[in-house]
């Protein structure tokens, strides 16, 4: 097995999910199987708890796991099927160590961060690193770690000593660093100067805590100059070529063929002993896969119709908590051989209270609503804003615009409909309007109060399509020989069974339902050019080059293209424009 590190330093976000998405892109291109672990110092047991104003979006894997945002940026790049294990947190390690410790396990001994916290980082990526992560199901050539946080911070530590021990173990030409550092311009401009300061600070702290990076991925505004590069190797005692510039771009898709421009895989392989001519079942297909990669982001470079988006949410304040919607949302449009320009709104700013306090918010969001091609509500929890999203659905609804709500947004769809379309002005959720007597949104069976994550609906589950939905958009976008979907799931809230009928009889159709028949998948109105709600989580499951269908079909239907889209899919087509 290799390993490559990926480490941050300077200041936390600048960029080392992308880079290290871009470096196992690239690998992956030459026909390496690879696998990733996110390593995240926080004590948290796992990301469900955590605020997504905080912390971002809450990724869901297959299996349940609610994880890192950036494992989402893994599976979207390198199309793999990641689990719960690929993250790993401080606060899952210490639960380990003390449930074996009150059990006797460490014999009486003193149970310390070293040995025991760094052996037990160690043997979890290890174990990890050998899970497959594609449908080949071949044991991992490269494991690449992204290292969260930031290099000198105190929790961050032990993961780094633990590292350096790796290294250690598995030999020096079996493990490489990259540690990605910001690169700021003073003063802020076209005319300032590129600082190599921090850069050269962050990389004597790597080194001083036991690791030497082999490349140094320099975040910057524009692309280095010939002297900050040659300076940054002077003063770290590098090689200018071991020096990389990962500059703004027009998308973060432009990341790997930056970095190939660069020979970071030329360096990598070098370094691995990992042959690049070889012989293997997967060189084709990563060709393939990597021809389909330059294809669309270059296409994106000479494309100048822009399709206007409104997602409309609750968290808009931190656009990383609805990172995987605003990245499905782009690959649609790549599909569809469009731009898109994303349209944040507040919900909060689409209710009275806000023209109360500030009528330039109130005005301003609407103006945005009633301006674009199409609206997608995205999922949340709380009462918060919910009133803005509902008058945002009863817009999308009347004025026939393309529409996509999820999660809370499906939920919220029909709320608006019972009270609007079906005549019921007290209709609600269990959660949003406990004071409602006609609940048309319940608890989930077996739901618990005290501790609502016992009864959370986690994971990928299946959608059965009902019988008769042929004529159904969403459907056809599967073909016809498709009955049944799989997709992920966050939930505890679902559409109160005894409610459907009513709904149906009203004109809100019932596309999907789950193997029992008795939860509710997929909501839809017929005579709408695309009017849609899903109690999964679709952008879990949006790839780079394998749009979500559901996601697809929104875009396609704002883009005026939907007709396209189910030929151009039964086709293989990567794109609705193909010029190879």
């Amino acid at each position: 097995m290799k390993y490559i590190v990926v480490s941050g330093g300077v200041i936390s976000g600048a960029g080392k999910g992308i880079v290290a998405s871009s470096a196992g892109l690239l690998l992956q291109s030459k026909g390496f199987v690879v696998t990733t672990i996110k390593i995240d110092p926080y004590i948290n047991i796992d990301s469900g708890t955590m605020s997504p104003l905080h912390h971002g979006e809450v990724y869901v894997t297959d299996d349940g796991g609610e994880v890192n945002l950036d494992l989402g940026n893994f599976e979207r790049y390198l199309s793999t099927t990641l689990q719960r294990s690929h993250n790993i947190t401080a606060g899952e390690i210490y639960l380990d160590i003390i449930s074996r410790e009150r059990t006797g396990h460490y014999l009486g001994k003193t149970v310390q961060v070293v040995p025991h916290f760094t052996n037990a980082i160690q043997g979890y990526i290890e174990r990890t690193a050998k899970i497959p992560v594609d449908e080949s199901q071949a044991e991992p050539d490269v494991c690449i770690i992204e290292l969260g946080g930031t290099v000198g911070d105190i929790e961050s530590s032990p993961f780094i000593y633990a590292l350096a021990q790796l290294r250690k173990r598995v030999g020096k030409e079996n493990f490489v660093q990259i540690h990605v550092a910001y690169v700021p311009v003073v003063p802020p401009g076209a005319s300032g100067e590129q600082k190599t300061k921090p850069t050269q600070r962050s990389i004597s702290d790597v080194r001083s805590a036991g690791l030497s990076p082999l490349l140094v991925a320099c975040r910057c505004e524009a692309a280095l100059d010939p002297g900050t590069i040659q300076k940054i190797a002077n003063m770290c005692s590098m090689e200018p070529e071991q020096v990389i510039s990962v500059h703004d771009g027009s998308t973060t898709y432009h990341v790997p063929l930056l970095l190939e421009k660069q020979n970071i895989l030329g360096i990598l392989c070098e370094y691995l002993d990992l042959q690049l001519d070889r012989a293997h079942p997967h060189v084709e297909q990563g060709k393939r896969m990597w021809d389909n990669w330059v294809y669309l982001v270059r296409s994106q470079d000479t494309i100048i119709d822009t399709i206007s988006i409104a997602l409309v949410g609750k968290y808009t304040s931190n656009k990383d908590a609805y990172l995987s919607v605003s990245k499905s949302i782009e690959h649609a449009a790549m599909y569809c051989h469009k731009k898109v320009r994303i349209i944040w709104i507040d919900a909060a700013h689409l209710e009275e209270e806000t023209y109360r306090t500030s009528a330039v918010k109130y005005h301003k969001a609407w103006h945005d609503l009633c301006s674009v091609k199409g609206i997608v509500v995205p999922g949340g929890f709380g009462t918060h804003a919910t009133g803005g999203i509902i008058r945002a659905i009863t817009w999308a609804r009347t004025n026939k615009k393309p529409f996509l709500g999820i999660c809370l947004g499906m939920q919220l769809t029909v709320v608006e409909y019972a009270r609007h379309v079906m005549g019921i002005p007290d209709a609600g959720s269990q959660e949003l309007h406990p004071e409602s007597k006609n609940h048309v949104i319940v608890y989930m069976p077996g739901h618990n109060q005290e501790n609502s994550r016992d009864t959370m609906r986690l994971g990928k589950h299946p959608c059965i399509f009902k019988d008769g939905t042929e004529w159904s958009k969403l459907r056809s976008l599967y073909g016809p020989p498709i009955s049944q979907i799989e997709e992920r799931h966050r939930n505890q809230y679902e559409i109160n069974p005894e409610m459907v009928e009513e709904l149906e009889k009203a004109g809100l159709a019932v596309v999907g339902k789950d193997p029992t028949g008795k939860r509710i998948e997929i909501i839809e109105i017929r005579d709408h050019p695309f009017f849609i709600g899903v109690q999964f989580h679709p952008e879990y499951l949006s790839r780079v080059l394998r749009p979500s269908k559901v996601f697809l079909g929104f875009f396609a239907a704002a883009a005026q293209c939907l007709e396209k889209i189910p030929m151009a899919l039964q086709q293989g087509q990567q794109s609705l424009v193909e010029e190879y």
